[in-house]
């Protein structure tokens, strides 16, 4: 089979039928005997590729041959019987680490077709001609297999080699073998613990046979041979006394042997352990390994008064104040249940008149007065107090149980004039975390217990304490005198205790106890991490994720809101989880950049404001959109009141305009009609109510004829009037009419309509003309007119029309060129004084002063 065109490098070559076996070069041949029926035989030669990652497969269909040809290249083959199988040998064994000599013969290959051929060996593979290269070889003649060198078991355990036995041409009478070389292994490698050092914890006074924990160790030997199998054991315990564990040899799990770990005694101990191959034997190999055993406390151990009896003294009427303080010794670890105290009046206190409280910093009991002493009553008080710890006591083994630690304290009631008393004696103040300096954060008063008021009390507090707060002197007001940050140098612990002394009138003192306690503040704005997004086709809802720098409570849930009202009737936020929601679109929306002010939340009540940038794509992925806003084709716009109200406008101001173009040109036609010099008007009274009326008025009143106006020609029966001028001639049209321009003839001016010669007859022509020939028709009559116009009767200039001015250069004096500022009078303008301001400025323009 040539796999190579299927698969051009397979490092695994292999048969789904063990029957058949596949080699290198590509050669099929049988592992046993087989047996073919009438149906094919198939089965399947995998190949893989590991560094590629390649998988190929090649189907294979075996069928029975009908006949069989005979060979002619060595016909004696065919008597040949075999009597005596040396192909197969079977595989071969060499020690790991051999010391030789060498070349080493470790085992022969032979054909049985020797006896008739002349037959030379060879071999490849592993240890010939693969790597490791020349580890092998085998004698061309005789099939003796020879090791060059000692090898390695952990780095190759076995080989497999092809022989090939072949005649001098090259024929070859036996399928090639897979011969099997197996390295056999050398106790070369000591054992090896898999940590440097093991670190178990165990209780103080664990019972025996309590499990620490376990060592592992590995061999690299061979498995399952004496040379991995290991066996555990102890070799010294620091401190040795008392020895108190035990090791399993087979499985390296370390117990409690013994009884008495006590922690306040060893709290550490130190094993040296060892492991050896070979079951332990002693010319096995072997490593040595470390293992840390931890004790732990227990409550084992009952706390003890430092002093069995105290002796105080309280002025009568006192009440919230210290009056003692005491202390007790424990050998459980500091800090712990187990070490801290718990005391109890248990004998000596009926009417409740005192009180005892742990200090947590110092483990000490703290004995107040809370109702008044009366000296006449009793001039002392015997007290009896007990102790015990917040953990449950734990007896140890083979121990008795001990008794209760007690102490007795002797209480003296003076009968002095008392001074001011703190209500409570001891105070505890809450303030949050980085309130302003000033924060009035409390109130700590004295009374004066005679009066019972506190009039003439005033307070200070003494040097030597932490400066975090200040107390009014009278009022007994407390207020910060720095920003308490839990963050900051002494501020860390979170609480001070501070003595605070109240002096009356006569001088006399009472001290106090304020706790200062800072508690986790609402500092920090909630933010949304991530404010930029792209959002697709899909329209899939964005994850916004809020975060706040502030402690519990006052930080998570977050409450997510949109606070624009236009956005939120088309988008929505869906709540996710305490610090996250969804923001969606409610429905369709066009394409574009959408800026959301969104607003979290916190559980303080602490807003922050947010603004969110979605950009809607026309995509797939957001890897898509650009990252400039793409307008959706085809999408609807909504126009707004303005933009209709400036269309209509412009419409309106699009129409004046044609108005006031159209009322020029009926002007410029009408002044055409009252000015020609050379013309006598004769028109019927009839006709003026259908034509165009040539007038020379000027002014209400007379009207001033012009000799030159002829009379009026009809020059033609299609509802025009010619008016002749020497060589002019020029066409009206008349109410109704639509006549056309015809081009210029002669040396003559045609007007409206075509003019025969001769005849006079205009005839209908619907062309159309360029700018060109109109301006050719219109420019000299209208230059002609105007120069008429602008003539009085006695053909001089008026100055009431429009004169021609040449250029005065810069600088020049001369005024306006209208004929409103060339009057030489002053018109009644006096009601211009009296316009609204919005109209003062055009007439201040308008007007000559």
């Amino acid at each position: 089979v040539d796999w190579k065109e299927c698969l051009q490098s397979a490092e695994f070559i292999t048969s789904s039928d063990g029957k058949f076996k596949i080699l290198e070069d590509g050669s099929v041949y049988t592992t046993s005997a087989v047996s073919l029926s009438d149906e094919k035989k198939t089965f399947t030669i995998l190949l893989k590729d590991i560094q590629e990652q390649v998988q190929k497969k090649i189907h294979v269909s075996l069928v029975k041959e009908e006949k069989k040809t005979q060979k002619t290249r060595h016909a004696r083959d065919t008597v040949l019987k075999r009597t005596k199988r040396r192909w197969g040998p079977i595989p071969s064994v060499m020690i790991e680490n051999s010391l030789g000599p060498f070349p080493l013969q470790i085992q022969q290959v032979q054909s049985d077709t020797a006896q008739n051929y002349t037959i030379y060996y060879s071999a490849s593979g592993p240890g010939i001609d693969q790597d490791p290269k020349g580890l092998f070889y085998i004698e061309r003649e005789t099939g003796n297999i020879f090791a060059t060198r000692a090898v390695d078991r952990e780095q190759y355990p076995s080989f497999q080699i092809i022989c090939f036995a072949t005649t001098p041409d090259g024929y070859s009478p036996e399928v090639p073998l897979v011969h099997t070389i197996r390295i056999e292994d050398d106790n070369d490698n000591a054992p090896y613990f898999t940590q440097d050092v093991f670190e178990f914890c165990v209780p103080e006074n664990s019972k025996p046979g309590v499990v620490v924990g376990k060592l592992t160790a590995e061999d690299r030997d061979e498995p399952d041979t004496l040379h991995t199998t290991l066996k555990y054991r102890i070799v010294s315990q620091n401190p040795p006394l008392p020895p108190g564990f035990s090791l399993h040899g087979d499985t390296g799990v370390i117990t409690v042997s013994s009884p008495q770990l006590d922690r306040e005694l060893v709290s550490r101990y130190t094993v040296l352990v060892e492991v050896r191959d070979m079951a332990g034997q002693p010319f096995g190999l072997c490593t040595t390994g470390t293992a840390v055993i931890k004790i732990e406390d227990t409550n084992d151990n009952a706390p003890s008064f430092k002093q069995i009896h105290y002796e105080t003294r309280v002025e009568e009427n006192r009440v919230n104040v210290e009056v003692l303080r005491v202390s007790v010794t424990d050998l459980d670890e500091p800090g712990s249940p187990s070490s801290g105290a718990v005391y109890e009046i248990i004998r000596g206190n009926d009417d409740r008149s005192f009180e005892i409280t742990t200090d947590k910093n110092t483990n000490e009991g703290i004995l107040c007065v809370v109702k008044g002493l009366d000296y006449e009553s009793a001039k002392q008080r015997i007290l009896v107090i007990a102790v015990n710890n917040e953990a449950p006591y734990m007896l140890a083994p083979h121990s008795q149980q001990l008794s209760q630690s007690t102490c007795s304290v002797t209480v003296h009631i003076l009968d002095v004039d008392e001074g001011p008393v703190f209500k409570p004696c001891f105070l505890r103040l809450e303030v949050k975390e980085c309130e302003e300096i000033g924060t009035n954060i409390g109130r700590y008063v004295a009374e004066d217990p005679e009066t019972g008021n506190s009039e003439g009390i005033c307070y200070r507090i003494p040097p030597g304490q932490c400066n975090w707060i200040s107390i009014d002197e009278k009022s007994g007001e407390v207020r910060t005198v720095k920003v308490l940050d839990r963050d900051v140098g002494e501020m860390r612990r979170g609480q001070c205790n501070i003595t605070v002394l109240a002096i009356d009138r006569n001088g006399k003192t009472g001290t106090g106890t304020i706790q200062v306690v800072i508690l986790p503040g609402n500092k920090n704005y909630p933010r949304i991490i991530k404010t930029r997004y792209i959002m697709c086709t899909d329209r899939k809802p964005i994850c916004l994720t809020a975060q706040d720098g502030d402690e519990s409570p006052y930080s998570m849930p977050f409450v997510f809101r949109i606070t624009e009202r236009s956005l939120a009737s088309s988008w929505k936020i869906t709540g996710h989880n305490e610090n996250s929601a969804y923001l969606s679109p409610r429905g369709d929306i066009p394409f574009g950049t959408y800026t959301i002010p969104v607003s979290v939340t916190d559980n303080g009540g602490r807003v922050g404001e947010n603004y969110i940038e979605v950009q809607y794509c026309e995509c797939v992925t957001p890897t898509e959109c650009r990252s400039s806003t793409r307008v959706r084709e085809g999408g609807n716009v909504t126009l707004g009141v303005w933009a209709i109200l400036a269309m209509i406008l412009g419409s309106l101001l699009l129409l004046i305009f044609l108005i006031y173009f159209l009322c020029i040109v009926i002007l410029i036609t009408i002044c055409g009609c009252c000015g020609s010099g050379v013309m006598h008007r004769q028109v019927a009274d009839d006709c003026a109510n259908h034509n165009l009326i040539i007038s020379n008025t000027e002014a209400p009143g007379e009207e001033v004829m012009d000799h030159n106006v002829i009379h009026l020609q009809n020059t033609s029966d299609q509802g025009g009037y010619g008016i002749k001028t020497g060589d002019q001639q020029t066409f009206e049209m008349v109410k109704g009419r639509g006549h056309t321009l015809e081009s210029v003839k002669g040396g003559g001016h045609q007007t409206m309509g075509s003019v025969k010669e001769g005849g006079g007859q205009t005839v209908m022509d619907t062309c159309r003309y360029s700018y060109s020939e109109w301006h050719n028709f219109t420019h000299p009559r209208l230059g002609e007119k105007v120069h008429l116009c602008r003539q009085d009767e006695e053909q001089k200039h008026s100055e009431d029309y429009l004169l021609s001015y040449n250029y005065e250069g810069k600088g020049s004096l001369a005024g306006s060129v209208g004929c409103c500022s060339d009057q030489h009078e002053e018109e009644a303008l006096d009601f211009l004084d009296q316009l609204e301001p919005k109209f003062r400025t055009l007439a201040e323009t308008c007007v000559k002063r």
